[in-house]
């Protein structure tokens, strides 16, 4: 059986699962990949992009694009992927939101990228004095997370100077 403290860790780590986001907010279409690496064995390494609607902006689209490594260990989900990530988001339609329901600061979207520990995360900024949105996409870990990241922005607001 399982002693005490062995029973503590593994409720640790269940709750320690349980509070980390680990599945696609928003996402919404795989684009394509490229191959970086032919693997003899597994899968090869990548780089995917995929495209996500913003969840209470409607109007705009981000595309993201990470690195995925292949062979034996990114076949079984094992591989530590690496931090670095770059997005570029674009008004798709008309841009409408609710202001209410539109934080200043959230995380819109988020990606394990690695079995333990690891995620990679975007986050939307409101910028109201400007009207614009800003995009941000960086990895965290348990401990630390890398500084690693990609800046986007929209601007939604009228442009001045026009009638």
């Amino acid at each position: 059986m399982f002693s005490p403290k062995r029973l503590t860790f593994l409720k640790a780590l269940v709750i320690l699962f349980a509070l980390l986001p680990t599945t696609l907010l928003a996402q919404d279409a795989h684009i394509g990949s490229v191959r970086t690496e032919f693997k003899l064995l597994g899968p090869n390494n990548t780089i995917e992009v995929e495209r996500f609607d913003d969840p209470k902006v409607q109007g705009i689209s981000c595309y993201l694009s990470y690195s995925q490594i292949g062979g034996l260990t990114g076949a079984v989900g094992l591989a530590e992927e690496a931090s670095e990530a770059s997005v570029a988001c674009r008004q798709t339609g008309e841009i409408v939101f609710d202001p209410s329901e539109v934080e200043e600061q959230e995380v819109i979207f988020t990606q394990r990228r690695s079995a333990l520990f690891k995620n990679m995360r975007v986050v939307r900024m409101h910028d109201a004095e400007t009207q614009t949105f800003v995009y941000l996409t960086y990895s965290t870990k348990l401990v630390d997370g890398s500084p690693k990241n990609a800046i986007t922005a929209v601007h939604y607001g009228e442009l001045g100077g026009g009638q």
